[in-house]
């Protein structure tokens, strides 16, 4: 080995020893600046993570809890439109009141059997059953009638006729009219008249006037012969 190799080395090492002196003189420095700047920021109250001091003044004890406040709504200027049903409302409609009429009073019709004295009524549906037997079409064109009605029958007679006292041939005062009492009965057709003028004493029923073959009355016992006709109605004297 040569002595001229001797002198580079100790060089080359002395200059790895002064980087090895200069780091480490580095980071002691560093250190010491880090550690001195948090001093200084322990000293100032610079601290990042320190608790920030709050003031107590007019805090209330610490016994009581701290009031809450609620904060006050404020009020919206948008008005709020309340959704109204598209379906229209009904409104419940009054029944009318009945007023009492002449339609609505139960009035027997005149062509109804039921509406005649009982005694008439029997001895007609006797003499109506065997009248259909035979092969009589019958009916009743007038039974039960009013006073109203009688009265203004009487007024046409007394006009078509002329005289009160000719009137009343066919058609008597309603005080006095078998009709009106539910006594008497007007038949028809034609054929129906002729077959109970013959056979209605057999019932208990008679034509009462020869001026009138469609008036027919209970004037006799069934099985016995009717009396004779009389030739028109007559009023009675007042």
């Amino acid at each position: 080995m040569s002595e001229d190799q001797l002198p580079r080395r100790s060089g080359a090492a002395r200059t790895r020893l002064l980087s090895v002196i200069g780091v480490v003189g580095v980071g002691a420095v560093a250190g010491s600046l880090l550690l001195w700047h948090q001093q200084v920021g322990d000293a100032l109250g610079l601290g990042a993570d320190k608790v920030p001091v709050v003031s107590t003044v007019g805090a209330p004890a610490i016994s009581e809890p701290p009031a809450t406040v609620v904060p006050t709504p404020t009020a919206s200027r948008r008005t709020t439109r309340t959704p109204t049903s598209t379906t229209p409302t009904k409104k419940p409609t009054k029944k009318p009141t009945e007023q009492p009429t002449e339609q609505s009073v139960q009035v027997p019709r005149e062509e109804n059997i039921d509406a005649l004295s009982p005694k008439l009524r029997a001895r007609l549906k006797k003499a109506f059953a065997a009248a259909k037997a035979a092969g009589i079409p019958i009916r009743i064109n007038s039974g039960k009638r009013s006073a109203a009605k009688q009265q203004r029958l009487l007024n046409a007679a007394i006009e078509k006729y002329g005289s009160y006292k000719a009137a009343t041939r066919w058609v008597l005062p309603p005080k006095y009219s078998a009709h009106v009492q539910g006594k008497a009965v007007d038949i028809a057709p034609a054929a129906a008249m002729a077959w109970l003028d013959k056979n209605g004493w057999r019932y208990g029923i008679c034509r009462r006037y020869d001026n009138e073959p469609w008036h027919f009355e209970a004037i006799t016992t069934p099985g016995t012969k009717c009396p004779p006709r009389e030739p028109h109605a007559v009023a009675a004297a007042d």
